[in-house]
């Protein structure tokens, strides 16, 4: 069995050849996986809030956009290629009834804000579990690009 590399919120990781990298606690956050058939490549990124408007952007990692970005880079360092990097998403639920804010449902938010990213940097988005009121675990080989999402009362999707 591969090893297994956990991802935390706000953070990615990227494997090469063997691994499985899981993250827990998607709830409005959103869990990307991408990954390069040919290379072996793949990366599991866990972001939290749909755009970067931080000064100083301590941590890409933590938004959709800079996330999404600094992830491609960093694959394309190893070898990977954008022509050939796919994406799977998961997360962006409801978690909390908010009333009386502004910020409305930040797990609508940051699907929105990942598709359009995505859109955007021209990778294809080939399978998404989103929405919904549930906390996701998502576990994602780096090999086959095979993505398995568990939730408290609900059978695995595999995806």
């Amino acid at each position: 069995m591969s090893e297994k590399i956990t991802v935390g919120i706000a953070d990615m990781k990227i494997a090469k050849g063997s691994g499985i990298l899981i993250t827990y606690a998607l709830g409005s956050c959103i869990g990307l996986c991408f990954h390069d058939p040919m290379t072996h490549i793949g990366a599991l990124l866990h972001v939290m809030l749909p755009l970067n408007l931080e000064t100083g952007r301590k941590n890409p990692m933590k938004y959709a956009d800079t996330g999404i970005r600094e992830t491609l880079r960093q694959m394309e360092a190893m070898g990977a290629s954008r022509k050939r990097i796919t994406v799977k998403i998961a997360g962006g639920a409801k978690m909390f009834e908010v009333t009386g804010g502004n910020l409305g449902n930040i797990g609508q938010r940051n699907i929105e804000s990942v598709h359009t990213v995505l859109r955007k940097e021209g990778i294809r988005l080939m399978a998404e579990d989103v929405g919904g009121t549930v906390a996701r675990t998502l576990l994602f080989d780096v090999v086959s690009g095979q993505g398995c999402i568990r939730s408290y009362g609900r059978q695995d999707v595999l995806f």
